[in-house]
């Protein structure tokens, strides 16, 4: 595959991944406002999103659309930053998994209460 090839699918991929991105903050925000104004806690909190697959399904496809939207923009910026260092695709891969395995940590952690 070209480079000109790869950096355009990189480019849609981040541009649809910031679509996905956007939407996700969108709900989640008002989730927030919603737990604020009912003056729920913490506790409160995890004991509603705890099982419920639905909550885990939305913040893991928040979770995979950081996955995919980050990395993409710190290799680029990396790569503008420092071009012959090399170090663009290694850091932005580091990145990539310590999301998906911290995000996916995360969301079984609160979907499970802590039991995984």
């Amino acid at each position: 595959m070209s480079n000109n090839v790869l950096q355009a699918k990189l480019w849609y991929a981040q541009r649809i991944s910031a679509m996905v991105l956007g939407i996700c903050v969108a709900i989640h925000l008002v989730i927030i406002f919603y737990a604020i104004r009912g003056g729920l806690t913490a506790q409160e909190i995890l004991g509603r999103t705890q099982g419920n697959v639905l909550f885990a399904i939305f913040y893991e496809i928040f979770v995979l659309a950081c996955f995919v939207h980050a990395p993409i923009g710190m290799a680029n910026i990396l790569q503008e930053t420092f071009p012959k260092s090399g170090l663009a695709r290694p850091l932005s891969w580091i990145l990539a998994l310590l999301i998906l395995i911290l995000g996916t940590t995360a969301v079984l952690g609160v979907f499970t209460g802590g039991q995984i």
